[in-house]
């Protein structure tokens, strides 16, 4: 039973590329917006800060995500190779005298 490692899946370049572009121009425009918003100086500040905590909140939950499907992929690593030590281990035709 050759042992193959599993597909890393990997984002390319042009995909990085555009999410980062994507969330900077949604990020300036939002900063833009808020700046040119016709109202009071305490309620723009309201809406930067809010946009302040969305945006640190979607990156806490980006990581939290990722470390939990690292966390599910490691124990499944290690659950995989326990089982493939039983199964080499295992010699179903062994007489125990």
């Amino acid at each position: 039973m050759a042992n193959t490692p599993p597909v890393r899946q990997g984002t390319t370049g042009a995909y990085y590329a555009q999410a980062v572009i994507s969330f900077a121009i949604s990020l300036v425009a939002m900063a833009v917006g808020i700046a040119y918003l016709h109202a009071d100086g305490w309620i723009r500040a309201f809406m930067a800060l809010g946009l302040l905590y969305v945006v640190t909140s979607a990156f806490t939950l980006a990581k939290v995500i990722r470390d939990r499907q690292d966390e599910t992929r490691y124990s499944s690593r290690v659950d995989q190779a326990r089982l493939d030590k039983l199964l080499t281990e295992h010699d179903p035709f062994r007489v125990d005298a």
